[in-house]
């Protein structure tokens, strides 16, 4: 007898078709039957060792987030219910271009003190790991979701070139196209890369067009944080598709939002850009997430020429009043590249968490409010907190627009991504609150998008975009990753005050078959694996 019936589930079956009543019976992981409308067929209804009455809920795929950063909380936090508990079954790690692996020793230490703010120090992981297969085997002991792995394009930079502005030589690009395809090799999706971000952005195009080449010829997908989402937004989109469009290689546009009043209004323009391309042949998917704010480390925000040479730099020039000086002014007065060409709007940045508990006053007011509060300026708050917290300090940053947020989740190469970022004590309510605000609030309450839509958008598009053959759909023989919710009170609990509520209406969510959630609670199970790319 089989394991799991589920029974009388709207299921929602991840492809955009209508809703259906039926019974899905699951067994060793896999959903083996489904009988539908069994009750009002008077046929013979499927037993199983355990029968769950789904009355009331829909039941769907489990939810893909295409842009996660849990690449220490999978391994730190077994737990794990800031997503678990969405229904998200799968992450995509190794986001923007900076991840912990391939790695030396060197190079470690310096992405451990980069992205901090993103990930924490790491004090309390054990990197036993430098290869990008030891870490998915790390991930394979047993995690509470899937997780699949982008190379981090400047991690490969940091680890051939280092940390400086300069073109590499063609030994160093030859040791960076040999790092990607051994990951490749080892299973990794693809290449992410962040193109703020130092030291990827200091790659020119032909750089990141010979490693899309190689991202290519193993079935991946490139997923680039691109060059700037404010003055030069959509020169920057298109600069990506043409890269990519070079190299052949699939393009992921990673968090693709239209942010800063510059753009206000403007996501036409950008799915215009999109289709065009679409119209010609390109293979193009997008994540974002349902909120208007970003967020970001406050670091992030310097001019590239300030983070040259890595954290330790950065260190020096901010202590030097001269160099600060000349760092203010980029900011303030040009709009340096870190913040997207735009210059810095402090009452838009807001202190979402510091390493330092010593820091914790700053928490939850924008720069502007906290140089009031002290009559300082708020560039000498900014450079106090980034030399007091050592570069850790985590932002939100205020310069979204819902129209743009709306335009752009209707479009049908969409998908859903978190971006959440779990450090921090007010971290952005997306890390906790994604997928059942689509749901609750998109779906629901404004009617964005239709329910079958907007599951299809969060199932079964990211699983083709990842190229795996038996998840994203409810089919029989597909993977048993699932989740049940209440159309009618699914909600994201999280918001910009309490950020790390979880959210309602989300009862039951299997992974690999197994409750790791039930009744509304996490359970101990640690169904979650690596997801490796599938040959070509």
């Amino acid at each position: 007898m089989e394991e799991l019936v589920i029974r009388d589930a709207d299921v929602v079956d991840g492809s955009g078709a209508d809703a259906y009543r039926a019974d899905v019976v699951v067994d060793g992981g896999r959903i083996v039957s489904i009988v539908k409308e069994a009750a009002a067929a008077g046929c013979q209804r499927p037993e199983a060792r355990r029968e769950l009455d789904a009355e009331g809920l829909v039941l769907a795929p489990g939810f893909i987030d295409m842009h996660a950063h849990s690449d220490l909380a999978l391994l730190r936090d077994p737990d794990h219910s800031a997503k678990a508990a969405q229904g998200v079954t799968l992450e995509v790690i190794g986001q923007d271009g900076l991840s912990y692996a391939p790695v030396d020793d060197r190079t470690l230490a310096e992405v451990r003190r980069a992205i901090a703010g993103w990930n924490g120090p790491g004090d309390d992981v054990d990197f036993d790991w430098r290869s990008v297969g030891e870490y998915l085997d790390r991930l394979d002991a047993g995690i509470a979701v899937n997780a699949a792995y982008l190379i981090p394009q400047g991690t490969v930079r940091a680890f051939a070139v280092g940390w400086d502005d300069r073109e590499a030589t063609d030994a160093e690009l030859e040791h960076m196209r040999r790092l990607v395809a051994e990951g490749m090799e080892q299973g990794a999706v693809g290449m992410s890369s962040g193109l703020t971000y130092t030291p990827g952005m200091y790659a020119k195009d032909a750089e990141l067009t010979e490693l899309c080449r190689v991202v290519a010829s193993y079935g991946g997908y490139y997923c680039p944080h691109h060059r700037s989402y404010g003055a030069g937004a959509l020169q920057a989109y298109e600069e990506m598709v043409d890269l990519t469009r070079e190299a052949d290689c699939p393009l992921h546009l990673a968090h693709a939002t239209m942010n800063f009043g510059v753009n206000k209004g403007r996501a036409p323009e950008l799915l215009t850009l999109l289709d065009d391309a679409l119209a010609a042949g390109a293979d193009i998917t997008l994540d974002t997430y349902p909120y208007t704010p970003g967020c970001t480390t406050l670091v992030a925000l310097l001019p590239s020429w300030a983070s040259e040479g890595g954290p330790d730099r950065i260190m020096e020039r901010l202590a030097d009043d001269d160099t600060a000086e000349r760092i203010r002014h980029h900011m303030e007065e040009i709009g340096s590249d870190g913040s997207h060409g735009v210059p810095m709007e402090w009452e838009t940045i807001e202190i979402s968490g510091t390493g330092d508990p010593a820091l914790a006053e700053y928490v939850g007011r924008t720069v502007l409010e906290s140089a009031r509060l002290r009559g300082e300026s708020p560039w000498t708050v900014a450079r106090h907190l980034l030399l007091a917290d050592r570069l850790a300090p985590t932002i939100l940053q205020h310069v979204g627009h819902e129209e743009n947020v709306r335009a752009i989740m209707r479009h049908r190469v969409h998908t859903g991504g978190s971006d959440g970022i779990l450090q921090g004590a007010k971290p952005h309510p997306r890390a906790y609150g994604t997928f059942p605000h689509y749901l609750g609030h998109y779906v629901r309450e404004l009617g964005v998008l239709s329910l079958e839509e907007c599951v299809a958008h969060l199932t079964s598009r990211p699983a083709a975009r990842l190229r795996l053959p038996d998840r994203g759909l409810v089919r029989e023989g597909y993977r048993a990753d699932l989740v049940l919710f209440d159309p009618a009170t699914v909600a994201a609990g999280s918001t910009y005050e309490s950020p790390r509520v979880l959210p309602t209406g989300i009862p039951y969510v299997l992974v690999d078959g197994r409750f790791v959630m039930e009744d509304g609670r996490r359970t101990d199970v640690l169904a979650g694996r690596s997801v490796r790319r599938a040959p070509r």
